[in-house]
């Protein structure tokens, strides 16, 4: 399977490959005590940019009738709630002294947000499509 540079799969596996990284980075700053901390805002921002490309690809192609939706954004903000919360969890349990930082509550609030606003642009679609 040919994957072009411009279609909504390359965006989807792209996104996908960029979350397993920054899942891990996280997860490798949450056991070593905040060490990678100087590289979470670098890789949260570019991270965040590929979601909200993918988001935009998504809902343009559906608003020109070419996709239907079967990657849903939720799974996105249930990955990173599990995340958090996780984190937040094993932090008090362990007795750790790491400090969540702020890019990652940021990237969190953004994730949010990229999903109200795509789930409004799908609600305003299939009303559209019911005039």
């Amino acid at each position: 399977m040919k994957i072009c540079r411009n279609s909504l799969s390359f965006w989807w596996y792209f996104t996908n490959f960029w979350t397993l990284i920054v899942f891990w980075v996280v997860i490798c700053d949450f056991i070593a005590d905040n060490a990678f901390n100087q590289y979470l805002g670098a890789f949260l921002v570019v991270y965040i940019a590929l979601l909200a490309i993918y988001a935009s690809n998504k809902e343009f192609e559906r608003w020109r009738h070419l996709h239907i939706s079967c990657h849903p954004g939720e799974v996105y903000v249930i990955a990173w709630t599990i995340l958090i919360l996780g984190i937040f969890v094993l932090d008090i349990i362990m007795e750790k002294a790491y400090e969540m930082s702020d890019s990652i509550v940021s990237a969190y609030i953004a994730i949010l947000t990229i999903l109200a606003i795509t789930m409004k642009s799908r609600r305003v679609y299939e009303r559209k499509l019911k005039k």
